[in-house]
């Protein structure tokens, strides 16, 4: 068996901060998105690679060297001309061969041990499912009915679904399976993996269900991004920074090195500074800012501004701030 995360989209629904960085390494607490997903990979000790494109190997392959990890990347620059995930297992099997595969989405936190999820691998298609529990909710994933473990419906997106439950991004597909790809792309259907399980389903093949709960994040827009920030962040990291001893920290916090808390600053709790920000006579909370921005005389809260910005005397509440912007009120 091999490992295959998939981290080759461009993240168009988190744009602007998503637009020069890969949405797999953006920051929750005092790791990256992928270091999640490894550290549970590295368990298994299996073959495991990562999948991305043209646009973003250089970010990836660092990453992947220092890990011991493989890099796959599609030749592609831009959202209209990428594969899907399915396309890129396409790839994934053309250059390293047929095999059983454990898929991962590079965007996915989820709680549970792939290593207990293996155990329940048996040779049919598994899918790793979560309940939602909201029927409005579940409409934007492929929802899932079961009976005990097996799958006998699964509908992606659907305008009514059948039950709360839904597939989460981490799949196992058994060799002769992935060997169906070819077939199933030759016929014109859609590029994506609730589409794909949808149509084996239709056709016979059978599908296993491995139930968790505690938490899943898919990280598609900024709420679930900085939902698994406060879920994910429980203890305070702190490196070398600039503290004024009129400013307050809230546990729990992330400041990087070279910041600076000046004046009467309250920093947390779930709050992310990057390195080298300058944040002076202001409040930041449920929020994540990177580096080298510069807030002043501002309320930050639930909010994501990327790196080298200033904010002065606003109030920012449920905000995605581009990169280099300037923006304030007053002089």
């Amino acid at each position: 068996m091999k490992v295959l995360i998939m981290a080759g989209g461009y993240a168009t629904r988190l744009w602007p901060i998503t637009k020069d960085n890969p949405k797999a390494l953006l920051p929750v607490g005092n790791r990256v998105i992928l270091d999640y997903i490894l550290g549970n990979v590295m368990e298994l000790e299996l073959e495991t690679y990562i999948s991305t494109n043209r646009f973003f190997e250089a970010h990836f392959r660092p990453y992947a060297e220092k890990h011991g990890v493989g890099l796959i990347v599609e030749d592609t620059l831009h959202e209209e001309e990428k594969l899907g995930t399915i396309g890129a297992m396409k790839k994934a099997v053309e250059e390293l061969g047929s095999d059983d595969y454990l898929v991962i989405a590079g965007d996915n936190l989820f709680s549970f041990s792939l290593t207990d999820f293996l155990r329940a691998y048996d040779g049919r298609t598994l899918i790793a499912v979560y309940d939602v529990g909201d029927l409005n909710l579940a409409k934007r994933y492929g929802v899932v009915v079961l009976e005990g473990d097996r799958v006998i419906s699964f509908e992606e997106k659907p305008a009514q679904p059948r039950s709360t439950l839904i597939s989460t991004g981490v799949y196992v597909f058994p060799k002769a399976v992935m060997e169906r790809i070819d077939e199933y792309l030759s016929n014109g259907n859609r590029d994506s993996p609730g589409y794909f399980l949808q149509w084996l389903l239709e056709r016979g093949e059978p599908i296993k269900a491995y139930r968790f709960s505690e938490y899943w994040y898919d990280i598609g827009s900024a709420d679930s991004y900085l939902e698994a920030l406060k879920t994910l962040l429980r203890e305070s990291h702190v490196e070398e920074i600039q503290i004024s001893p009129y400013a307050k920290i809230i546990p729990p916090v992330v400041i990087k090195r070279g910041a600076k808390i000046l004046g009467r600053s309250m920093i947390g709790p779930y709050a992310y500074i990057g390195e080298n920000c300058v944040i002076e006579n202001s409040d930041v909370s449920d929020s994540i800012i990177f580096r080298n921005t510069v807030i002043k005389n501002s309320t930050i809260w639930r909010s994501i501004i990327d790196e080298k910005c200033e904010i002065r005397n606003l109030e920012l509440r449920k905000s995605l701030v581009g990169g280099h912007a300037k923006i304030q009120r007053g002089e």
